[in-house]
């Protein structure tokens, strides 16, 4: 399984979103892929957000390694599940599918984590308080998310 977590401009949200979510694939013993990755371009190449970074440790996981990078078409075809943190995200990676078995592998996370709810991870950026909030709910959703794929309730087309 190959999961890429997508948000805006890749610092904050998505490389939390993959330190988590690779931590627990860790834990249980998987052996799955994340990454991450952001549909602006300002931030290429750059570490993720300090206030991001200072987050991840509190919670005892190192996500200084990850540097950002855009979103590109080919994504679609290279991961099996791409989760947009916020419906903005969603739309952009949308515009991008050209088939159906693409379009299958696009969720918005805390949709895919409380079905309908249609809820977005806000951004942080402007909110230096922010990080710990959006944290818990990543923690979260990553917990379902994980638990609904490995109990089937999550279906996911495999490539």
């Amino acid at each position: 399984m190959k999961i890429l977590m997508v948000c805006l401009g890749n610092i904050c949200r998505s490389p939390l979103a993959e330190g988590i979510m690779q931590e627990k694939i860790r834990e249980r013993g998987l052996e799955w892929s994340v990454d991450s990755a952001g549909t602006g371009s300002w931030h290429i190449g750059e570490k993720p957000d300090v206030r991001s970074i200072s987050e991840a440790r509190r919670n005892g996981i190192d996500i200084t390694r990850q540097r950002a990078r855009q979103f590109k078409p080919a994504d679609l075809d290279q991961f099996d599940l791409i989760l947009a943190m916020d419906n903005s995200n969603l739309r952009n990676i949308q515009n991008l599918i050209t088939n159906k078995e693409q379009g299958k592998k696009v969720h918005l996370i805390m949709d895919l984590a409380h079905p309908g709810n249609r809820t977005d991870v806000p951004d942080p950026y402007w909110d230096d308080d922010g990080f710990s909030r959006v944290y818990r709910m990543l923690d979260t959703a990553c917990d379902k998310i994980l638990d609904g794929l490995l109990q089937g309730e999550i279906r996911i087309p495999v490539s």
